[in-house]
Formats: structure tokens, sequence, C-alpha cells
């Protein structure tokens, strides 16, 4: 597509119709109302990075390991971006992309469930690839920053789905699988930010440090030397 209010938000279209076929993606060049977490919006310029959603069969999948999907996802993104911005890449707790303490691009993951079945997720990823300003995030950085190179956007799409589909069917073997789900969030840990550092979060008004220790398989942040020893999504910020 050349121009889409949201991929997230075209992909979720497809499925509410009844016409989701697992595997589908859908890859935009701009994006006008992209989403980030939390009602947040995710801006992009156009033709510079992949902006890509993809559609994931999950009725095989319990709700009670809904984060096992958010871990396979952000090792795969990881998979992908460390082949060419190498081993300074981690995921920032809950969904972001980071080289060194630079934001290189957001993840959003939607889900259909009904009743008590967990039938779709759209896993949407903003990736900054070739954009060379970011006017209202100070701390981004894209690939070609780091790389001094310009890379084709769509060619890194279909990489990044093939590196999600290593993953995807990892998870598939994982689940109920004691030992390889515990692989599975020792991957996860090993490439998350800030792990074993002092950082400052922020819980409504009140800004602390802690250090960052894991990231537990119902996606809880655990933390060491805080007012409390682990946070949920949404109830801290970072403070970068």
């Amino acid at each position: 597509m050349t121009s889409v209010d949201s991929t997230n938000n075209y992909a979720m279209g497809i499925v509410q119709n009844g016409a989701g076929i697992h595997g589908s993606a859908w890859f935009a060049h701009e994006q006008t109302a992209g989403k980030g977490q939390r009602g947040k919006v995710w801006k992009t310029a156009p033709l510079q990075n992949v902006i890509l959603s993809v559609l994931l069969d999950t009725s095989w999948l319990p709700l009670s390991k809904q984060f096992y999907l958010s871990m396979a996802a952000s090792l795969a993104w990881h998979d992908f971006y460390s082949k060419y911005a190498l081993d300074e890449t981690r995921i920032k707790w809950p969904n972001d992309l980071y080289w060194r303490d630079r934001k290189a691009g957001g993840m959003l993951i939607e889900t259909v469930v009904k009743g008590s079945k967990w039938q779709w997720a759209v896993v949407g990823m903003g990736t900054n690839v070739n954009q060379g300003a970011f006017e209202e995030l100070q701390r981004a950085v894209s690939l070609r920053q780091i790389t001094g190179k310009t890379f084709d956007t769509v060619a890194l799409a279909k990489e990044l789905c093939a590196c999600l589909q290593i993953r995807y069917t990892q998870l598939q073997q994982s689940i109920n699988n004691p030992e390889k789900e515990r692989l599975l969030l020792e991957s996860y840990n090993n490439i998350l930010f800030k792990r074993g550092e002092r950082v400052m979060l922020r819980k409504e008004n009140t800004a602390f440090t802690c250090v960052i220790d894991y990231v537990d398989s119902n996606g809880l942040l655990w933390v060491k030397e805080a007012m409390q020893e682990s946070f949920q999504f949404g109830e801290v910020q970072w403070v970068l």
C-alpha cells in the first residue's frame, strides 16, 4: 500500500470482515494515523521506514500465555534489526526496539478474542530505517544513521516477516513444554534493555530509581531497590 491510516487498523478491518488469513502481512509506505501503545500516536516519515502489520492465528494459544507471543515477536524483531545494527540492539519493556539509548521502533499487538478464545493477533511493527531526522523524537535512531547505508524498505519488511515466521514456529513448539518455555523467556531477558542497570522510572507523579532485573512470563517487569518489586504494563513510564 502507498498510504493508509494505520496498517493495524487495515488488518483488523480484514479480520472483522471474516477474511483473515494467517500470515497475511500489510506494508505501507506512509501511515497517516499510526498507533502506539495506550492510544499514543506513531509518526513516521513517508517512504523512509518499515511500517508493517502481520496477522497471526492464535486460536491454539491460551490467553494465559499471551505474553509469550509478545516475546516471540520481540525476539524476531531483534533477530532482524541486530543483523544490521549488531549487538547493541535491545528490547525495551514492554514494546520498543532500542539501539544503545535511542529508539529504533515501536510495536503494537492487538488481539481478537471471542468468549474465552483468543482467535487472532495483529502484530504491528514500525521500524526506523532510512529516516535521517526526527523532529518530535529526540532520542530516535534509524538503520541509515547507524550504518551509513540506505536500505530497500520492502525487502527489509520481507526479511522481518521471515524472522517472525521462525519465532512463531518456535513459539508453537514451546507452549506447554516447560523447558522450551523457560528458554524462550531466557532469550527474551537476554536482550532486555538496561537489564542489571540503574534507571529512572515514573509511577503517576513520582519518579524513582531502580535496577532492572527481569521480565516474567506474565509480562511483569521486576526491579530491585524500588518502592515495589514488580510493575504491570502501563503502570510505570521510563524517564530517559
